[in-house]
């Protein structure tokens, strides 16, 4: 984590994030480093559909269409929040942590992560089989980290 945030301290990037399924545990993994005051921009937790369409201003159409996890969803979050925080980096996460709430098509551990830097948008479906909640949450944010890391350098 250290050597991330010395990495965007170097590049002089700024990094924004939006969590659903992690409920905040990317932002305070970040946070809780000395330095990441110089690369955290925004981070916002929005959990129910209800606050993706209020805050990241997500078109409700998108999500009855496609679900709240979806890769559909997971663009919308992440080029919104990109608008409206500026910064360099943006992060998205949505995803079903369980133990319920899964489904054949969508299971529990099925988790979209977004990043986007300048105009590329990438979006990561992973799918964390075989854990609990709190290991499903700490492998997204894993995940995430590293993904900022490759994008980053």
């Amino acid at each position: 984590m250290k050597s991330l945030i010395k990495l965007l301290t170097q590049k002089k990037l700024k990094l924004s994030v939006v969590e659903s399924c992690t409920g905040g545990l990317l932002a305070s993994s970040i946070t809780s480093i000395s330095g990441a005051s110089k690369i955290f921009n925004l981070g916002f937790i929005t959990y129910s559909n209800q606050a993706k369409i209020k805050v990241l201003k997500v078109n409700k159409n998108l999500i009855r269409k496609y679900g709240a996890v979806s890769h559909e969803c997971c663009y919308a979050m992440v080029n919104n929040l990109s608008k409206i925080s500026k910064a360099n980096i943006s992060v998205s996460i949505t995803g079903i942590a369980g133990p319920k709430g899964g489904s054949k098509k969508k299971p529990v551990g099925l988790v979209y992560i977004g990043i986007k830097k300048g105009n590329k948008i990438q979006i990561n479906k992973c799918l964390f089989t075989g854990k609990r909640r709190s290991s499903i949450q700490k492998a997204t944010v894993e995940k995430a980290l590293n993904l900022v890391f490759r994008i980053a350098k």
